[in-house]
């Protein structure tokens, strides 16, 4: 939901109306949009696949609660769409956090589970303050992985490569962050870079481009550090982590104790078939590395894995 939308006004205290919030549930989200009409869409994008759908990205936007959010929920995931459009926008203007908790009641009613919610967005834990903020009684839970393994998964993944790239283009536009970046900026940049700030790229440009493997051991670490730093302000019995190995080698076990801080039951068909999911074959990627990559990587990763290693 919040890779969906990540707008912060939707975790501020700003009150919204409820027609203020569907907006930003509803608006296309340019990000993911430009990713679908380019071709380059990670496995998690599922509404583009859906038969007959009603949007598209070429033409009306797909709406950010869209993409991924819904179509994880239901197989007819503008039906939702048009209920919850008629309800959400009906809802008087509150905070934000009072909206989240209505729209996660709605959802948990319309699938028969009200018991809990659990959100779960990849390189979220920067956002854990503002989340803490909105919903104070909420539990956070870390599921991490080993950083040299994680960082050679980011080097592979379409979203994670963009974003040493956009910090390269942002750093020659003069800019402090690349959330600065507009389209205009594209005549200050290289043609390797220059058609990623339009509408049409080809998506080659960001798999082909030569990235050392140690730039992603160091977003890595940076992501690690910073967000350990903002989970430590959650208090103690609101947070757990997780180890993606441990997982592997002790899924059972990892998986009950998951089920108990989120407060449900671990259910045996949810067990046998969480556990199916799991691929054992994932762990050791780096080790596969020539040994110059390696030697990087482990060094760039260094940081966050210390850091880890001092919050267990």
């Amino acid at each position: 939901m919040f890779a969906s939308i990540p707008d912060s006004e939707i975790l501020d205290e700003a009150p919204l109306s409820g027609a203020d919030f569907w907006g930003f549930l509803s608006r296309p989200n340019v990000v993911t949009n430009s990713m679908i009409k380019n071709g380059a869409i990670p496995p998690e994008f599922l509404y583009h696949r859906v038969p007959k759908r009603r949007f598209d990205a070429e033409t009306t936007g797909i709406p950010a609660i869209s993409v991924m959010v819904l179509p994880h929920l239901t197989d007819d995931p503008d039906a939702l769409f048009d209920e919850l459009a008629a309800e959400v926008t009906t809802w008087p203007t509150r905070r934000p956090a009072d909206h989240w908790t209505a729209l996660f009641a709605t959802l948990g009613a319309r699938f028969g589970n009200t018991g809990a919610v659990v959100e779960r967005t990849g390189l979220s834990i920067g956002r854990v303050p503002e989340m803490h903020r909105a919903f104070p009684e909420a539990h956070f839970l870390h599921l991490y992985r080993q950083g040299p393994d994680c960082a050679v998964s980011m080097s592979r993944h379409f979203s994670f490569r963009m974003i040493p790239m956009l910090w390269e283009m942002a750093t020659l536009c003069g800019l402090e962050t690349p959330r600065l970046l507009t389209p205009q900026h594209a005549a200050q940049l290289p043609p390797d870079l220059a058609p990623l700030l339009s509408d049409r790229y080809d998506p080659a440009l960001v798999w082909d481009r030569p990235i050392p493997i140690g730039a992603f051991g160091t977003l890595w670490s940076e992501t690690i550090v910073d967000g350990l730093k903002k989970l430590d302000e959650v208090p103690a019995e609101q947070r757990a982590a997780l180890s993606y190995e441990t997982l592997l080698e002790e899924p059972e076990k990892e998986l009950i104790r998951l089920a108990e801080f989120i407060g449900v039951e671990p259910h045996r068909d949810w067990l046998d078939a969480s556990i199916a999911h799991l691929d054992g074959g994932r762990p050791g990627a780096a080790s596969k590395l020539a040994e110059a990559e390696l030697t990087s990587l482990l060094e760039s990763c260094s940081p966050g894995t210390r850091a880890l290693a001092a919050h267990q």
